[in-house]
């Protein structure tokens, strides 16, 4: 959820920590394939199961942010790595370069798994270069027993009234920073007018000023503990706040929200590329598959999988049991090409700011 454009999935190792999860990467020597992805973002077991399932070796190496994995992989030309998850915007920036190899579905037949919606991203249209493997959307996370006015909109956070001051925190992420100010004043989350970035700019500098902190990877336990009562937050991590406490909510705000999702993709590069192939299909197994959605608590784009899931899981975590066609309402992040300096530049200017 970093990358300049993910930090919720880069702290997994707090989601991790919470489910009792960890997770040990084999040998990279003796692996047929070399698999980079976030922490806790698979199951512990995922070599073992693999290898029984396929006869294939894996070596999981874990990055911390989108950030890192890029600056790797064109530092190297993607050498080194066979599969590798990225947030959506990353791999259309790998595709554009000729780095990732186009998806062989003859060997994935498990792509049938995705709900339609998935297979109609704008940024890949009919799973040509990627797969999605979770997805969701990021809105305010509150106290409901603690905060007695409504919460509906962006605003409640930019311009909170004075019992809310100094009890906030937003997202330090470039582009989810950047969101909440662009979708308080009606623009799009992937806008590139230079005149509205500075007006989201502008405003978030006076946000600034009523937070408590900008916060990607403690926000939920500041609302457990009461130290926060209002954040901005991705809709799985809010999760993790309720499971700690009932009284926490998640809310997409009216003037709407992103739609991220994050992908895998196979390296043009890699020398084992039907390897690769087969590690995907396993993957899109309605019951491997619903692993990520059981412990991470983000929903996934396969519909057996959300079937599959107990019904409590959906009736304890609302955002669960959004259904895709809604879900793919909300803005899906793109690639902003040369405009994402404009961002980086207001960003820095925004925390810059007295």
């Amino acid at each position: 959820m970093t990358r300049t454009i993910r930090s919720h999935a880069s702290a997994l190792a707090i989601a991790t920590a919470l489910s009792g999860l960890m997770f040990t990467a084999g040998s990279a020597r003796a692996a047929d394939l070399v698999i980079s992805n976030w922490d806790g973002y698979m199951a512990k077991d995922i070599a073992d199961s693999f290898k029984a399932a396929t006869g294939l070796t894996i070596e999981v190496v874990n990055h911390a942010t989108n950030e890192e994995i890029m600056g790797k992989l064109m530092a190297s030309g993607g050498k080194g790595y066979d599969v590798v998850f990225v947030s959506s915007p990353f791999a259309e920036i790998l595709n554009g370069q000729g780095m990732v190899e186009p998806l062989d579905k003859a060997a994935i037949p498990n792509l049938k798994n995705l709900y339609p919606e998935a297979a109609a991203l704008a940024y890949d249209p009919g799973n040509a270069y990627s797969v999605p493997y979770t997805w969701g959307t990021t809105g305010l996370c509150y106290r409901s027993d603690l905060i007695k006015t409504p919460i509906d909109s962006w605003n409640n956070l930019l311009k909170p009234d004075a019992a809310l001051k100094g009890k906030t925190t937003m997202l330090a992420t470039d582009r989810w920073l950047m969101a909440a100010g662009l979708l308080s004043l009606g623009y799009s989350v992937n806008e590139k007018d230079p005149a509205k970035i500075d007006e989201a700019k502008n405003k978030l500098i006076e946000a600034k000023k009523t937070l408590l902190a900008y916060d990607d990877t403690t926000f939920y336990s500041k609302l457990v503990s009461g130290e926060a009562q209002l954040v901005q937050a991705w809709d799985g991590w809010c999760n993790y706040g309720i499971t700690e406490n009932k009284n926490i909510k998640f809310i997409v705000p009216k003037e709407g929200s992103d739609l991220w999702v994050d992908t895998i993709v196979v390296m043009k590069s890699s020398e084992k590329k039907d390897a690769a192939m087969k590690f995907i299909n396993f993957i899109l197994d309605s019951k491997n598959h619903a692993w990520a959605a059981q412990n991470i608590l983000y929903e996934v784009p396969n519909k057996p999988a959300m079937e599959s899931l107990d019904p409590a899981l959906a009736k304890q975590y609302p955002s669960m049991a959004v259904p895709a066609s809604e879900l793919v309402k909300y803005e899906l992040l793109r690639d902003l090409g040369a405009s994402m300096k404009d961002y980086s530049r207001a960003v820095s200017e925004i925390k810059a700011a007295n």
